[in-house]
């Protein structure tokens, strides 16, 4: 195969966006899929739309770096040693040192407290109608981090305010100066708040993990004040977007297919797989980025050293060479290699306390309310991609 097909360019903003709720972009996607693969679009930002090859990428970290900031001059200055964007063997030895404070065990020991916040914020619930975002989707996973973390939950709306700063950045360009200026305004804020816990913690230790992380040690190593704050900072906005998108995006696909919410109500051990297939339907990220660090191909398409790699998850997680019948809700899906929290060594830390957030959030609404119904009148918006998830639910209970 030639370039000249697979590599033809249009202008960036001809793709369709996510704001009538995916379903233009969806169609785009799998026309992509099918005839061109890997499509280079007027940035010169090379796309990747089918899973296996989105696979082959994720996978091969030494090929595709995920430091994307060489691109972003004037970018964000505590991006030094952020999991997201750093190379073996600085990631390695990053993530085992992070993996020794946030583990897995950290997020199932925190069920009960997860419960407690949740029917608490079930309680303040008054009347049949109300926002599901607002009153549970978006204060829970900011409640929850910030207690892990050990930071106060009364400075949420600050949290709020620096994720909505990013996420309601509109990006074309990656390289665009202004958009790394902007990205680095609100991450030096929350950055610097961090910071002040941070040194709190080096005097006075807490049972919580800041405190953690700063006493974690592999090998004779220890995390940098930087790299302490970076990790902080990651989990506050990831554990607030993405798990926020997905408790709002299962109510959507609940609302698609609503023989689904019945069948979980009638077996809980459901909300597992429902959870897993509502996260590949609408993930909260759409995309994750890499720059090769040698011409490669994919393909059969050239891809220049240094150049801009757009990995497209939302598509990876509705190619049919990979799953059938992909646009379908299926409880009984197995394996579900889903793309929502990414594909090898940056796979994302947070998965599971994320899966362990949906899943006791979503039992204990269907326990409070018989039935939870969108609003058929309201006119959903949504956030632009890279995220996918709406700004607001209005629900009707009873």
């Amino acid at each position: 195969m030639t370039n000249d097909g697979p590599t033809m360019t249009m202008p960036a903003g001809a793709r369709p966006r996510i704001k009538d709720g995916g379903g233009e972009l969806l169609r785009w996607l799998g026309k992509m899929r099918d005839e061109q693969p890997v499509w280079r679009d007027s940035y010169g930002i090379f796309h990747v739309f089918r899973h296996a090859d989105i696979q082959r990428v994720m996978s091969d970290y030494a090929t595709f770096s995920s430091d994307i900031n060489r691109l972003r001059p004037g970018g964000d200055p505590f991006s030094a040693g952020s999991l997201m964007l750093t190379d073996p063997p600085e990631h390695r030895k990053l993530r085992k040192l992070i993996s020794q404070a946030f583990t897995p065990k950290m997020s199932s020991d925190m069920v009960p407290r997860i419960r407690e916040l949740t029917l608490q914020l079930l309680d303040e619930i008054d009347g049949d109608e109300f926002d599901l975002v607002e009153k549970i989707a978006h204060p829970l996973p900011v409640m929850v981090i910030a207690e892990l973390l050990g930071i106060p939950i009364h400075d949420r709306e600050l949290f709020r305010g620096w994720a909505d700063r990013l996420v309601a950045l509109h990006v074309d360009d990656p390289t665009d100066i202004e958009i790394g200026r902007m990205v680095g305004e609100a991450m030096r804020e929350m950055g610097e708040y961090v910071m002040t816990h941070v040194r709190e913690r080096r005097v006075s230790p807490r049972d919580d993990l800041v405190s953690q992380l700063v006493a974690a040690e592999v090998d004779g190593d220890r995390l940098t004040d930087a790299e302490i704050v970076n990790s902080a900072c990651l989990l506050l906005l990831a554990g607030q977007i993405t798990s926020t998108m997905a408790l709002g995006n299962a109510f959507l696909c609940f609302r698609d297919e609503p023989g689904v919410e019945r069948a979980v109500r009638e077996d809980p051990e459901l909300l597992g797989p429902a959870f897993e297939e509502v996260l590949r339907l609408r993930p909260p990220l759409t995309q994750a980025a890499r720059l090769p660090t040698a011409e490669v191909e994919v393909a059969g398409v050239t891809l220049p050293a240094g150049s801009m790699v757009i990995n497209w998850l939302l598509s990876a997680n509705y190619d049919e060479r990979q799953f059938p019948d992909p646009y379908t809700l299926d409880l009984t899906r197995q394996p579900n290699r889903q793309y929502a929290f990414g594909h090898g060594i940056h796979f994302c830390l947070g998965a599971p306390l994320a899966r362990v957030e949906g899943k006791v959030a979503l039992e204990l609404i269907f326990d409070r309310f018989a039935e939870v119904t969108v609003d058929p009148d309201a006119k959903l918006e949504f956030y632009e991609d890279p995220m996918f998830g709406v700004k607001s639910l209005p629900v009707r209970v009873r």
